[in-house]
């Protein structure tokens, strides 16, 4: 960095107030003795406040998969607060949500057509383990009450989600969470599947626990759902072995147990289709999404169930009753469902659930031309994802990714994101092989020089 811009970063962070701010999964006070500030994005880029250009590896957090301020997605979200603002989600309806749910049910895989808004991840998760719950009891098996998540797993940051989620720090400071949850052991085996590229090979008899550890402490009979991500993104990027989720299928068919795919990260593209259920041809009875429906542009998540499973509380509800007894007051919000509508013709229009696809072998080989740098001991990709697990550095668990992600963004102009060890890269879908090679190329020169 210049000694200009340097200057003008003292002066800027002299100038604005960052004392009122309480900055979500962030090192408050590290943070503030150093900001790294945006004021700007378009495209493949965000703009420091010191007018540096920095290329998004990250797409923003996993969700902005059209590019930055896409000109037909704003233009959308502007109209639409012109026209009306805000309409009451209970007991009445605007035009703009039922388009929305229309289009993004088109997009799902067969058999998924019944959708329910709400305005995050976390929030999709609590709405599909509620609904899973509610279904069984709607069937008049209220025996089934247990839910499992996976070791590793995130699921958001409710009650219900850092309950099925796996990750302990997510949830070490709030006491009990729901009772009657378990957990799968996670797939990653870097001792038989290191440096794999795509699917790994090895580990599909995972899977085999779920019925034959899980399901001998706990009566089938009793368990609701089993929810997954079918790449656990926010952990680190955990791939499936191949045949792992076929297993995991076969197990919920076999005893009655639902099962969702927690879909916000893999969803949109990021696989190259149009979500990881298409990618894997395995079809839960929910996905839950959120992030890149509305491109980012506007907060908003959504269940994505099968319709048997809205057709069973259609069927069951006495008449002119509330079926579902859940929602929130921005469920379907016209900003976000414009915005949804938007993104989903985006990436139609564009198509770049294709380009992503088409652009996932130089993003496999940029990122595996890594292998051979200081401190890299495993690298993990699939679609336009991966992983650069680092060797930690002693007794200082994470400190050598944070340095990796200090070190792109003031030295070489790059947005990474790191959790724990592991630096995670997942860019916009349009991006070009000159900027994969940019973004692995300042990656590159930052590794070879880490301590």
């Amino acid at each position: 960095m210049t000694t200009t811009s340097y200057q003008s970063e003292i002066i800027l962070t002299m100038s604005l107030d960052t004392s009122h701010y309480w900055m979500p999964f962030t090192a408050n006070r590290q943070f503030k003795s150093r900001p790294r500030l945006l004021k700007a994005a378009a495209g493949m880029y965000y703009t420091a406040d010191d007018d540096r250009q920095i290329l998004d590896g990250t797409a923003g957090l996993w969700c902005v998969n059209a590019g930055h301020a896409h000109p037909k997605i704003t233009q959308a979200v502007v109209e639409q607060a012109q026209t009306m603002d805000f309409g009451t989600p209970f007991q009445m309806g605007h035009v703009k949500a039922f388009e929305a749910a229309s289009s993004l049910a088109a997009m799902a895989p067969a058999d998924l057509n019944r959708v329910f808004f709400c305005n995050s991840g976390s929030e999709a998760v609590d709405t599909a383990l509620k609904m899973a719950l509610a279904y069984h009891r709607m069937r008049g098996d209220g025996l089934r009450t247990k839910l499992i998540g996976r070791e590793r797993g995130y699921h958001g940051v409710g009650f219900g989600g850092i309950a099925v989620g796996g990750i302990a720090g997510n949830r070490k400071h709030f006491g009990p969470a729901l009772p009657g949850v378990d957990h799968l052991r996670h797939p990653l085996d870097i001792q038989r599947n290191a440096f794999a590229r795509g699917v790994p090979e090895h580990g599909a008899e995972i899977a085999d626990e779920f019925e034959q550890r899980l399901l001998a402490l706990h009566d089938p009979a009793t368990i609701a759902a089993l929810i997954v991500e079918p790449v656990q993104g926010s952990t680190g990027v955990i791939i499936p072995p191949k045949g792992y989720l076929n297993k995991l299928r076969a197990v919920c068919d076999k005893y009655g147990i639902l099962l969702i795919f927690d879909e916000v990260i893999t969803g949109f593209g990021r696989m190259g289709t149009a979500f990881a259920a298409n990618y894997f041809d395995v079809i839960p009875d929910m996905i839950c999404c959120a992030k890149g429906l509305t491109n980012a542009a506007v907060p908003m998540g959504a269940v994505i169930a099968k319709q048997a499973i809205y057709d069973e509380f259609m069927a069951r509800a006495p008449e002119n009753s509330i079926e579902f007894y859940h929602g929130y007051t921005y469920s379907g919000h016209p900003l976000a469902s414009a915005a949804a509508i938007a993104a989903l013709n985006v990436y139609r229009e564009e198509a770049l659930f294709e380009r992503a696809a088409a652009m996932s072998s130089a993003f496999e080989d940029a990122a595996h031309a890594l292998r051979d740098l200081p401190y890299v001991k495993d690298i993990r990709n699939i679609g336009l994802v991966c992983a650069i697990e680092l060797e930690p550095l002693p007794g200082k668990p994470t400190a050598r990714a944070y340095q990796v992600f200090e070190r792109c963004f003031w030295e070489k102009n790059i947005l990474i994101r790191t959790t724990g060890d592991i630096i995670a890269l997942s860019p916009p879908l349009i991006i070009d092989e000159a900027q994969i090679s940019t973004l692995f190329g300042g990656l590159s020169d930052v590794l070879k020089t880490s301590h």
